[in-house]
């Protein structure tokens, strides 16, 4: 007779008698006789009585139960290679073009402010799917990650987050017209954020509280969540959903940034 509870780690009780005596002799590396050897059964051992120990609990691992690291850091490196993609790719790229003067030669053309954003993002945004395909086949085939969820649901959400990445980076561009200091710029704001606040090295749950609060606005916060939950729970939709939600809204935010900031003149 058992039960068990429930989160990404459980506890299995198992109901059987234990006396005193039992307890004593167990193995003293065992967590479980560590902690039923407490005062009670010092107690009744040095009484001579016998302690009836109706319930033994164990932990369980509900999604990684062999423990494998690789398989929290390498979803969570997917998100790192498309944010230096969408970022900081796109940011020096654009930076560049303003060095060379070819942006000025786009002004002085018929072409509107859309297509020449839509020029600049859409190469990106194929190249940035195609290394998510890659480290996405990389992670099952190479390094055995198991993917319980939906591919459609993992590329669905991917694009969501290169479109945010691809905007922080139009953004920047439209900022620092200066490729070194673009890339400097995106490697502060896009490659770092994404490295050390998303969760991807350092649970975010055992963060002090301000810094948990700074990891809102980091939008590989929330693809990080996506990419484990696809691939070590399956499609679980409240979590997909509402950090869908999240990426969309910080895409619409960036984007709408850029078209406001980037205008057919040169000063």
């Amino acid at each position: 007779m058992g039960g068990e509870g429930g989160g990404g780690g459980g506890c299995v009780f198992f109901f059987k008698q234990k006396t005193a005596y039992e307890i004593y002799q167990c193995d003293w590396s065992s967590d479980v006789c560590s902690s039923d050897l407490n005062w009670l059964s010092k107690y009744a051992i040095a009484r001579g009585k016998p302690l009836n120990m109706p319930i033994v609990m164990e932990q369980r691992i509900w999604f990684n139960p062999e423990l494998r690291s690789r398989n929290f850091l390498v979803p969570g490196l997917i998100a790192v290679i498309m944010t230096l993609i969408g970022g900081l790719l796109t940011a020096m790229v654009v930076a560049r073009e303003w060095e060379r003067g070819t942006m000025e030669a786009l002004m002085v053309t018929p072409v509107s402010v859309r297509e020449i954003l839509l020029g600049k993002l859409i190469p990106y945004f194929f190249l940035g799917m195609g290394g998510m395909s890659l480290s996405v086949g990389m992670a099952v085939w190479l390094f055995q990650v198991p993917l319980q969820g939906s591919l459609w649901v993992l590329f669905g959400t991917s694009a969501l987050f290169l479109l945010a990445a691809l905007g922080m980076g139009l953004l920047i561009s439209t900022l620092a017209k200066n490729q070194f200091v673009a890339g400097q710029v995106a490697i502060i704001t896009t490659f770092l954020p994404a490295f050390l606040l998303s969760g991807f090295i350092f649970d975010i749950g055992s963060m002090p509280s301000p810094i948990q609060w700074i990891t809102h606005l980091i939008a590989a916060r929330y693809f990080v969540a996506i990419l484990q939950t696809v691939f070590l729970a399956g499609n679980i939709w409240p979590v997909i959903i509402v950090n869908s939600l999240a990426l969309l809204f910080m895409a619409i935010i960036f984007f709408a940034l850029v078209r406001r900031n980037t205008r057919k003149r040169l000063n």
